[in-house]
């Protein structure tokens, strides 16, 4: 990697909050609406604490009506009067140590999935208040009730059934409905009928005094399926898409610079030639070109590169990177969505449609079992209807050989180990977001790595100090301590860690884009760049220190792995899979890293789309991939990948991406994610296997006249009970 340098101001350097080093303390662009609700990303809060700190810090400000933090999401919803502006609400995170930048809250869709929720757990509420009252009164015709009293009990079992089943099934009937229209089946076909069925036989015997009717197994039924169907919504609940969440990190104001001086205008309304003002802590609206003025950005959104890259007149620019040190004029090269945030939004959201082309076990599966149930509830009813000549009798047939092959165990099948399997991996470090993210893991055979932020902690780390003498280090420890540069701070910390006190400088002042300069006992001392300071350049990170003629000392860099990062590259080896590391850092970096972890299949300089690409290639090849990633130029790879992990410091379009977070610091829970997989897909397979033998024993005697629709409902209920324990044996 080539030398990598300071790039500051000439003006005194205050000390300043390593968490806010890259917040983006953007300008003041317009006042709110009024009873305006702001969506903040706050990507550094990961505990209980952080969430106090970042709601006790906004409220307490003037025009801050409400402020509520969501730690899954790591995002503030900031309810205000309309007199605080973003600009004020990011400085004061900023100034408590939190990174935030501003959310679109108009193109986040979470309320859509979060009605649906409520509204799943509301009817399974409702189907299990109907499920128990007639099951209570069930007992009395159980008991021997007859006459009167057996169809008055007939009657408000159908006064309490009828509306709850009508209620709490919509989501069965509409799916069913949605598939016949169209031609074609689901397992909600024969649920729906089986439902459809129960009642109108329970009816029919209730008008005509018959011995029984079935309100208790139409609303069972219902409970169970519900049951199923929220297990699988919960596992699913986190996930979101990505390509909203990088649709909502575009900025949506922007600073353009006229002939008559500055104006706020929508990002989307920039023009190509436009030219833009973005001031430091500013997220940058549009691909440009700087027309003036000289800093640093933050590249880690686009490239991964985890120091601050410099910039200056002619450089080029995209959207989404953040403006760090000093103020640059832009002029608009693509704007709306011929940006480069754009266009990454764009591959991921054509990702995404791939992956959910996938195919599950329960998928699979239903493609099969619905025109069995259906063909041969058909023949029982004709063949008992022309044996019999007794509709009534045929009809109850038909219902127990419905009833009795309703698909609760196999809708229970993937839900339930889903479940058990998310809430050990859960305990142990890693969250699963995606419905068949654990089947899709079980076919793993290849593992493709980020570098910056995924396999290292995306933090320098300070290396050969102990080769300095005293005196050098204490005119360091002088020269970093009023500097936020990511080197600086790095520096700071190892020589803190070796107890040095900082010598006393005279003068020290920073130089826009060079680096520091000071004095000490009357010598110039710098520490910066190598053509700065008078040093050849390596091809490494490396900051330069020069004191006064003295030739000038190279200080190296090398990223920090991140805990577990060799064990579980060395644990995946060990189980044959295959490892490659594909980074948007230089040649030298990655090959240096590369090395240190024994990853002998590596890329460097790869862009977003090149990643994208290579995960393309190897599932050409026949491999399912594992992605692990932290950050957008990550996202269309994540996205791709036949299943992806991100860390929870990673980016929030990125952690949307993925379909597993590891909730700590730590990669060690990754091994035993994939074993885990390949257990909760033999359970699967267990659960199909027991829900077959369970409909191979009970489907002829249903279709024997042998069991009534109530039996059989209870017989359903045992299948489905069944299949939940053996879920459970993966809780251990």
């Amino acid at each position: 990697m080539a030398s990598t340098d300071f790039h500051y101001e000439e003006r005194p350097r205050p000390a300043a909050c390593p968490a806010c080093s890259v917040a983006p303390l953007a300008e003041h662009l317009a006042e709110l609406p009024k009873d305006a609700e702001i969506m903040l990303s706050v990507p550094t809060i990961h505990c209980a604490a952080c969430i106090s700190a970042v709601e006790r810090a906004l409220s307490k400000m003037h025009g801050v009506t409400d402020a509520r933090v969501n730690l899954t999401l790591r995002r503030a919803a900031v309810k205000t009067d309309g007199t605080v502006s973003v600009d004020d609400l990011i400085a004061r995170l900023a100034a408590v140590g939190y990174e935030a930048h501003e959310l679109d809250a108009g193109r986040l869709s979470s309320t859509a999935a979060q009605r649906q929720g409520r509204d799943l757990l509301m009817r399974l509420g409702v189907a299990f208040f109907a499920m128990m009252n007639v099951m209570l009164l069930s007992v009395a015709v159980w008991s021997g009730a007859e006459g009167v009293t057996r169809d008055m009990m007939h009657w408000i079992s159908a006064a309490i059934a009828i509306p709850a089943v009508i209620f709490a099934g919509r989501p069965f009937y509409v799916s069913a409905w949605s598939a016949l229209r169209v031609g074609r089946l689901n397992m909600d076909v024969p649920i729906t009928l089986a439902i459809l069925l129960a009642l109108v036989t329970s009816l029919y015997e209730t008008m005509h005094s018959g011995a029984h009717a079935y309100f208790d197994a139409a609303v069972s039924l219902c409970f169970f399926l519900l049951g199923g169907r929220y297990l699988d919504f919960k596992t699913r609940a986190s996930a979101r898409s990505a390509a909203q969440e990088l649709s909502a990190l575009e900025v949506p104001r922007a600073l353009r610079v006229t002939a008559t001086g500055e104006e706020v205008v929508a990002a989307a309304d920039l023009a190509i030639g436009d030219v833009i003002r973005v001031r430091p802590g500013g997220r940058i609206p549009a691909d440009g070109v700087v027309t003036r003025g000289t800093s640093e950005l933050d590249r880690a959104l686009m490239t991964g590169e985890s120091l601050p890259a410099a910039i200056g007149v002619g450089g080029q620019v995209s959207a989404g990177e953040i403006n760090l040190t000093g103020p640059l004029d832009l002029r608009v090269t693509a704007a709306g969505r011929d940006s480069s945030l754009a266009r990454i939004a764009d591959l991921v959201a054509m990702a995404e449609a791939g992956r959910s082309n996938y195919t599950s076990l329960a998928d699979q599966a239903a493609k099969l079992y619905a025109p069995f149930v259906h063909i041969l509830s058909a023949l029982a009813a004709v063949g008992w209807w022309l044996y019999t000549q007794d509709i009534r009798v045929s009809l109850n047939i038909a219902a127990a050989v419905l009833i009795i092959t309703c698909p609760c165990a196999l809708g229970l099948a993937v839900p339930a180990v889903t479940t058990a399997a998310s809430g050990r991996l859960f305990r142990k470090g890693l969250l699963i977001k995606h419905a068949t993210a654990l089947e899709r893991l079980a076919e793993v055979d290849c593992v493709v790595f980020d570098k910056t932020g995924t396999l290292t902690m995306g933090a320098p780390e300070a290396m050969g100090l102990d080769d300095l003498s005293a005196a050098q280090k204490a005119i360091l420890a002088g020269m970093v301590a009023g500097s936020d540069h990511p080197l600086s701070r790095a520096l700071a910390e190892a020589l803190a860690d070796l107890k040095v006190n900082p010598a006393p400088l005279d003068d020290l002042r920073e130089k826009l884009g060079l680096g520091v300069e000071g004095r000490y006992q009357g010598q110039m001392i710098r520490l910066g760049r190598a053509e700065w300071v008078g040093a050849e350049a390596l091809d490494e990170t490396a900051t330069y220190l020069a004191i006064g003629d003295t030739p000038p000392v190279a200080l190296r860099f090398r990223d920090h792995i991140r805990d577990g990062a060799e064990a579980t590259i060395a644990a995946l080896k060990a189980k044959g899979v295959r490892i490659l590391m594909l980074s948007g850092d230089q040649e030298g970096a990655v090959a240096s890293f590369a090395a240190r972890l024994g990853i002998e299949d590596y890329r460097a300089n790869a862009k977003p789309e090149e990643k994208a690409a290579m995960l393309k290639d190897l599932a050409d090849q026949g491999h399912k991939v594992l992605m692990v990633g932290d950050g957008l130029n990550d996202t269309v790879a994540l996205a791709s990948a036949h299943v992806s992990i991100s860390p929870a410091t990673a980016l929030d379009a990125a952690r949307a991406a993925s379909d597993m977070v590891l909730l700590g610091r730590d990669l060690a829970p990754l091994p035993d994610a994939m074993e885990t997989a390949k257990r909760a897909r033999a359970r699967i397979k267990e659960n199909f296997t027991l829900a077959t033998a369970y409909n191979v024993i009970a489907v002829p005697i249903a279709v024997a006249g042998f069991a009534t629709p109530l039996v059989a409902a209870l017989a359903m209920s045992a299948s489905s009970i069944t299949v939940s324990l053996n879920a459970l044996r993966l809780r251990g």
